[in-house]
């Protein structure tokens, strides 16, 4: 996997529901290097500290390769990388083969997959339709956010390079299922998988325990 974007965004007021509100979701591509920190990254924005940034939730990633599929649903929009609200765009993502709590090699920074995207209505926002938000949860190209283990940059061409497997570990498409499409005649194995994997978040397994 190769970096194809590094992305940045700066504070951007939008109106919704008769309400002024702050967003970071608008973020676009740069030609330098970005700076991976523990919880966010350097230079970047973040809004709202409930949500976004974080150890579990330090830097976003999203893949290219699920950009055709959006093009095709929604043609009109001005398209380029950091439209999902990703700060790295790598070429090719697959969130059925890569686990959480595998740790990667990113630029000179040591990153752990840690969450999967949970969207909320600035997506909507974005993309100017909320309908966004369950198509992209049908869809479980989630993309996924990282624990900085060792900060460090990232550019353009930086490779993505696996460093240690979580073998045991769950992958982000079953992760993506235990959040929005739990069936406990399907899933319960999953559930307790995830429940008894110290490296899947805390906030992750305080919601799944709702299932039990």
């Amino acid at each position: 996997m190769r970096v194809k974007s590094t992305n940045i965004g700066k504070p951007k007021t939008v109106l919704w529901r008769g309400k002024e509100v702050e967003t970071g979701i608008y973020k676009y591509p740069i030609n330098d290097s970005i700076y991976l920190d523990k919880e966010d990254v350097k230079g970047d924005h973040v809004i709202d500290r409930r949500y976004h940034g974080g150890v579990d939730k330090a830097c976003y990633l999203y893949g290219a390769n699920h950009y055709p599929y959006w093009k095709e649903k929604h043609p009109d929009l001005d398209w380029d990388y950091g439209m999902f609200g990703e700060n790295i765009t790598v070429d090719v993502f697959d969130e059925h083969k890569i686990k959480i709590g595998a740790t990667y090699a990113l630029g000179t920074a040591l990153v752990q997959i840690s969450r999967p995207r949970q969207p909320c209505y600035k997506l909507g926002i974005r993309f100017g339709d909320q309908k966004i938000i369950k198509e992209f949860i049908d869809s479980l190209f989630s993309g996924v956010y990282v624990r900085v283990l060792k900060s460090g940059s990232v550019k353009i061409e930086d490779q993505f390079i696996l460093q240690e497997e979580n073998p045991k570990g769950i992958s982000i498409t079953q992760l993506n299922t235990l959040m929005f499409h739990y069936n406990a005649d399907k899933h319960i194995d999953l559930l307790k998988r995830a429940l008894n994997d110290p490296l899947v978040s805390d906030s992750d397994k305080k919601y799944f325990r709702k299932w039990i």
